[in-house]
C-alpha cells in the first residue's frame, strides 16, 4: 500500500542520495528551518545539533542516528535536533571526514598508513571484513572455516584509527556548531516570541473594536 508506483531505477536511487532534489543548499536551509522551529531551550537544541555533528565523526556508518539519540538522552539534549545535526554528515562530507579521522588516528597511535599489511584502502578493507563477516554466519550451516582475518585488520589498521582519530576534530567542529547556533536559534525564538505577541495584541484591539461597535 505504500510501496511507490514509479519504482526508481538503482541509479536514479544513487543520483538522489549523493544529490537530493533541490540540492544540498535547499536541504541544508530545510534542517536549519527544522532547527530553528524545534519547542525547546536554546541550549538544549545547540547541544542536540553538537551531539549530532560529533556522531559523524564516528566510523558507524548507519548507525549515526542511534548513536546520536543515545548520546541525547545520555546528555539531556533535544534528541530531534541530534538527529538533524547528524545531517552534518553527507555525501560530500563524508570522505573528506574519512580522511582527516584516519591521519589523525594514524599520527595519534604513532603510525603510517605505509605500513598496512596489504595496501588496501579504507573501502577496501571494509568490503574484506564485510565479506569475512558473511561468510563466517555461512560457516555456522556448512562446512566451511570461519576466518576473521580481514575482519580484524580492518579493526586495527581502519575502524580503531578511525574511532581515535574522530574524537578531536568531532569535539572541534561540534563546538563550533553548538555556539553559531546557540546564538542564532536564541534571537530567532525571541524575534518569533515578539512577533506572536504583536499578534496577540493585534487580535485583542479588534475584539475590542468590534464588542465597542456592538455596544
Amino acid at each position: 500500500m505504500f510501496k511507490r508506483r514509479d519504482r526508481r531505477p538503482i541509479l536514479k536511487i544513487a543520483l538522489d542520495f549523493l544529490w537530493p532534489k533541490g540540492g544540498w543548499t535547499r536541504a541544508f536551509h530545510y534542517v536549519q528551518h527544522r532547527l530553528q522551529r524545534l519547542p525547546d531551550s536554546p541550549v538544549r537544541i545547540a547541544r542536540g545539533i553538537f551531539i549530532g555533528v560529533f556522531c559523524t565523526f564516528t566510523p558507524f556508518y548507519g548507525l549515526h542516528f542511534v548513536f546520536a539519540a543515545l548520546l541525547a538522552k545520555l546528555l539531556n539534549a533535544n534528541v530531534l535536533a541530534a538527529l538533524l545535526g547528524t545531517f552534518f554528515g553527507n555525501p560530500l562530507t563524508y570522505f573528506p571526514i574519512g580522511v582527516v579521522c584516519l591521519q589523525t588516528g594514524n599520527f595519534l597511535l604513532g603510525r603510517s598508513p605505509s605500513v598496512y599489511s596489504d595496501g588496501r584502502s579504507f573501502f577496501g578493507k571494509f568490503l574484506d571484513a564485510w565479506y569475512d563477516f558473511k561468510h563466517n554466519l555461512k560457516s555456522f550451516f556448512n562446512d566451511d572455516v570461519a576466518d576473521w582475518s580481514n575482519l580484524y585488520i580492518f579493526y586495527q589498521e581502519a575502524f580503531f584509527p578511525y574511532l581515535i582519530g574522530g574524537i578531536l576534530p568531532g569535539l572541534t567542529a561540534g563546538l563550533i556548531f553548538y555556539y553559531i547556533s546557540h546564538p542564532i536559534i536564541m534571537a530567532y525564538q525571541k524575534r518569533r516570541k515578539g512577533a506572536l505577541k504583536e499578534k496577540l495584541l493585534s487580535l485583542k484591539k479588534k475584539k475590542s473594536k468590534i464588542y465597542k461597535d456592538k455596544s
